[in-house]
């Protein structure tokens, strides 16, 4: 249910994320931002999304380290299951003994008969290091996307800061430009 909350808030911020990025880039920028009201609401939406946006991104960099962790750990346990199928010993988890409760037998750390060896290696291991390889690519996928989109973001907050200056420079032009024509004409 937590995995299926956050998926539903991400997915919200996601829409949200993408609405504003429509409002900010181009040519609509330039019909939505017009007047001061409007620029002022446009800055403190850009700034306030970009800012949860570098919080999701430190939290999602942080979720990738989990990742990166979680699968080394099912890598080696795959390289295990390799070498047990091979050679058809037992698998000795002795070298991961902090993660079994305190006073754990040795002998409870190895793994020797056929059908744990099958749950372990075939029902648990294989089927969560693919997953987890693919979590791991997506989640790197989602940061690649959250950068490219604070990037897009920032580009979008200056353009809408200085859309009342360039539009003070396009009047000057106009009015240089009516003034030379008006010149033009009277000779």
């Amino acid at each position: 249910m937590i995995f299926v909350g956050i998926a539903a808030t991400m997915g919200a911020l996601a829409l949200l994320i993408l609405f504003v990025g429509f409002l900010a880039t181009g040519s609509t920028r330039y019909k939505v931002y017009r007047e001061w009201r409007s620029r002022v609401g446009g800055r403190i939406t850009c700034a306030v999304l970009m800012c949860l946006t570098y919080l999701l991104n430190f939290i999602w960099i942080l979720i990738l380290c989990f990742l990166c962790v979680i699968t080394f750990v099912y890598t080696m346990f795959w390289n295990m299951c390799a070498s047990v199928e091979k050679s058809n010993t037992c698998i000795d988890l002795n070298q991961f003994h902090f993660m079994f409760p305190a006073g754990t037998k040795q002998e409870d750390m190895r793994i020797c008969e056929k059908y744990e060896i099958k749950a372990f290696c075939k029902d648990g291991v294989e089927n969560s290091e693919v997953m987890f390889i693919l979590a791991t690519l997506s989640s790197l996928l989602v940061i690649m996307s959250l950068v490219h989109y604070l990037m897009c973001l920032s580009a979008n907050y200056a353009h809408i800061r200085d859309h009342e200056k360039f539009q003070e420079l396009q009047e000057i032009q106009n009015l240089a430009e009516y003034e030379n024509n008006m010149s033009k004409d009277r000779f």
